[in-house]
């Protein structure tokens, strides 16, 4: 999916979230709710207006599962397996839902990451997100 270099680029941005992903995640679902307030119906258990702790708390579960991806680009299909089943079996999103997810984080990356999210890093990432995306939406065919 990936080149040596892509998949050095995806290492290289995420080097600059960790240890950042409660915040960055709680940004992305905020961000989410907002432009696409009907993607709030798979997150009822944070409630009609959820605090700050319930984002960071999910928003950090979100970001710590793209963090397993990151490590894992070789094999996706085996490390976002448990994801895969989680999402399409029991919670039942709608995988037009991931297309938006990927949009919000691309923002947030690019509001914090700035100069160091170059553009070349956005063509990666979005290459990265969407093969992500297309592995958690295998499970639902």
């Amino acid at each position: 999916m990936l080149s040596a270099q892509e998949r050095a680029q995806v290492a290289q941005v995420w080097d600059l979230i960790a240890g950042h992903e409660a915040p960055f995640g709680a940004e992305l679902l905020l961000r989410l709710f907002t432009v696409y307030p009907s993607t709030k119906t798979y997150f009822k258990h944070l409630g009609d207006r959820p605090d700050e702790v319930q984002l960071l708390s999910h928003g950090q579960r979100v970001l710590e599962a793209v963090g397993v991806a990151v490590r894992h680009m070789d094999n996706l299909r085996a490390a976002l397996s448990p994801l895969a089943d989680l999402h399409a079996h029991v919670l039942r999103v709608d995988p037009t839902n991931f297309p938006l997810l990927i949009q919000c984080f691309q923002v947030v990356l690019a509001s914090h990451l700035q100069g160091e999210f170059t553009v070349e890093m956005q063509v990666v990432w979005d290459k990265f997100l969407t093969g992500l995306a297309v592995v958690l939406t295998e499970k639902y065919r």
